[in-house]
């Protein structure tokens, strides 16, 4: 039976994520990287990390901290705080490392870890998408999987509000 502080493990600051993937790669172990708020996980989060999982033998998430996603999505969110947030997803089988960000966009994590597949989910286009030219110029490449429709947290949120 696995405990808690195994689940905690899974959550890196950006020093202790960078020496293991460095470790990773020294096993030539391949990486796949995805980011977002997960404020309240459902179906369309489920289906993004598994696609993203099967890119790669290991999947960090990069969590936006609370501060991040009350300048993207306004000052009601995020519902669930950070820390939450990343032991919720810590607690995937399928994800081997989440990282907590502060910054806009995920750009300095991805620069700095370069992973071997960057993957997003949504209408993106390669050109949109932060890192990706770093990403494929490091003989990575970038994977865009559709969004599920009909799952959005702000979806969850108003049809609680309208209870």
């Amino acid at each position: 039976m696995k405990q808690i502080a195994a689940i905690e493990k899974k959550i890196f600051d950006l020093p202790a994520l960078v020496k293991q993937v460095a470790i990773w790669k020294k096993f030539n172990k391949t990486i796949a990287f995805t980011n977002g708020c997960f404020d309240i996980l459902h179906d369309g989060h489920i289906y993004s990390l598994s696609q993203a999982a099967k890119e790669a033998d290991y999947l960090i998430v990069a969590v936006n901290s609370d501060s991040s996603i009350k300048k993207i999505k306004g000052e009601d969110r995020p519902i669930n705080h950070q820390q939450s947030r990343a032991m919720m997803l810590a607690s995937f089988a399928i994800i081997d490392a989440v990282i907590i960000f502060e910054e806009d966009t995920p750009y300095n994590l991805i620069t700095t870890l370069l992973p071997n597949v960057l993957v997003k989910g949504g209408d993106y286009t390669i050109n949109q998408i932060i890192g990706a030219e770093e990403v494929i110029k490091n003989g990575g490449n970038v994977v865009i999987n559709p969004i599920i429709q009909g799952f959005s947290t702000t979806g969850i949120i108003n049809k609680i509000k309208n209870l």
